[in-house]
């Protein structure tokens, strides 16, 4: 369940914002459980958007919808220490390390931005390169903090939501 909705001083250098997804079993469940597990990793409470359901884009098995949320979290961690942490979430609520793209799973749990890091490795690119894209994580930031800037953008996450022409999906 969604700990806070309060608005957070955006572009902070440890703001670390992380998309949820779920659309394999209880998603509320598997949200909420993914929620608290992510609280440790900051050193404020964590603020959630609201659960929103969104269809599944470009997936190869027949999934059914999402449930989609973000979260934001002050955390001194650096990036690679964070994707660590939410690789090991996954994998302790039971998606498997290897697994193939664009099924359905119980959680997923994508790192969008660590601050103003601009990072790219083979483990990680930051910000996510596609989060501009996807209205299904602009909907749940733009919930939680509006007027975020990802690295690189000139845009608030409202305005690149807005100028998708849909408020939620």
């Amino acid at each position: 369940m969604p700990m806070s909705t309060e608005s957070k001083s955006i572009n902070q250098p440890n703001a670390v914002y992380i998309a949820l997804g779920s659309n394999k079993g209880d998603r509320r469940a598997h949200l909420d459980a993914a929620v608290r597990q992510l609280s440790p990793l900051g050193t404020e409470p964590v603020i959630v958007s609201s659960y929103r359901e969104t269809a599944p884009i470009d997936m190869a098995d027949k999934s059914g919808p999402f449930l989609n949320a973000a979260v934001c979290l002050t955390s001194s961690l650096g990036p690679l220490e964070l994707l660590q942490a939410l690789q090991s979430i996954e994998a302790a609520m039971g998606r498997p390390s290897a697994h193939a793209h664009h099924i359905a799973r119980t959680i997923d749990l994508d790192l969008i931005a660590v601050g103003d890091i601009v990072y790219s490795d083979e483990r990680l690119i930051l910000p996510h390169p596609r989060a501009q894209l996807r209205a299904f994580v602009l909907a749940p930031l733009a919930e939680i903090a509006p007027d975020l800037r990802l690295p690189g953008q000139t845009r608030t996450v409202a305005h690149l939501l807005g100028a998708m022409g849909s408020p939620s999906t």
